[in-house]
This record gives C-alpha cells, sequence and structure tokens, in this order.
C-alpha cells in the first residue's frame, strides 16, 4: 500500500467524516512521506492510484489503477475514477458514474448518474455530462455543455458532421 490514514480528520460540506492520507513509499504520483487528500475509508482507495491536494473520496466511491484525483475535486456515491484518469479542479464525478483509461475531467464539470467517460476523453469547463452518457474517444464536451440521455459523443462524430 502507498498510502495510510493519518490523524487528521475533517468533517466535509455532507457530514461526512474524512481522513488526510499520507504517502509511504515513493511512486509516480507522490513521495513518501507526502500529505495526500481526504478518504473516507481504506476501500475509497488502492493500487497507485492518488488522492491530492484538498481532493475529498468518500460513500463507496473508489479510485483505483494508476488514476489522479487532485485539487478541490471530489468522488462520492457508488462513482469509480480507474485507469491513467485524472480528476481535478472543482470537477465532481458521482452516483454510479465512472471515469477510466487515460479520461480527463476537471474545470467544475460533474460527470453522474450512470455516465461512463472514457478512452482519452475530456469533460471541463462547467459541462454536465449524465444520465447513460457515454463520452469516449478523443471527444471533448467543455463550456456549458450538457450531455445527458443515452447520447454517445465520441471523436467520430465531429469528422461526419464536418463532411
Amino acid at each position: 500500500m502507498y498510502y495510510e490514514l493519518t490523524e487528521e480528520t475533517k468533517v466535509n460540506h455532507a457530514g461526512v467524516k474524512l481522513h488526510r492520507i499520507r504517502c509511504t513509499k515513493d511512486f509516480i504520483h507522490a513521495g513518501e512521506g507526502d500529505l495526500g487528500g481526504w478518504i473516507e475509508k481504506l476501500d475509497n482507495l488502492s493500487d497507485t492510484a492518488w488522492v491530492g491536494d484538498e481532493a475529498e473520496v468518500y460513500g463507496d466511491a473508489c479510485v483505483f489503477g494508476r488514476a489522479h484525483v487532485y485539487g478541490y475535486a471530489r468522488v462520492f456515491g457508488n462513482a469509480h475514477v480507474c485507469g491513467k484518469a485524472r480528476v481535478y479542479g472543482r470537477a465532481c464525478i458521482y452516483g454510479d458514474a465512472w471515469v477510466y483509461n487515460s479520461a480527463e475531467v476537471y474545470g467544475s464539470a460533474m460527470v453522474y448518474d450512470d455516465a461512463r467517460v472514457f478512452g482519452n476523453a475530456r469533460v471541463s469547463g462547467n459541462a454536465r455530462v449524465y444520465d447513460e452518457v457515454g463520452v469516449y474517444g478523443d471527444a471533448c464536451v467543455f463550456g456549458n455543455a450538457r450531455v445527458f440521455g443515452d447520447a454517445r459523443v465520441h471523436r467520430g462524430m465531429i469528422k461526419e458532421q464536418r463532411q
């Protein structure tokens, strides 16, 4: 294991008691002794994933693989962030959402419900991706965009629209 819970705790805006983590040995995201972000329980983080800065992971959410959650990002509910995915800024991932492969969610973006963001996809700004949406490939959803229902957004769609 690359981290441990410290004695430092806080209660977040949702009333959940969180523990700050500390890196126990050098690895890709942190060095031994570095303080990380906040998790509710050991099950929230595994493998060589890392929660840094003031980011929070709680509920039954899990960050694993080589994923990195940092800044003021929040991952909660039953959400999963894995692979080499990155979630940062003030982004929120929650519900049963998944962010994986090399996808990134950042800014104040939100991914929730049963949405999936994967591949090299990017969701940023104030974008909202929810319901049963899939955003994948090299797709970018940004600004104030809202993608919902059972929509699929991928790079190939952009090419087709330009032809």
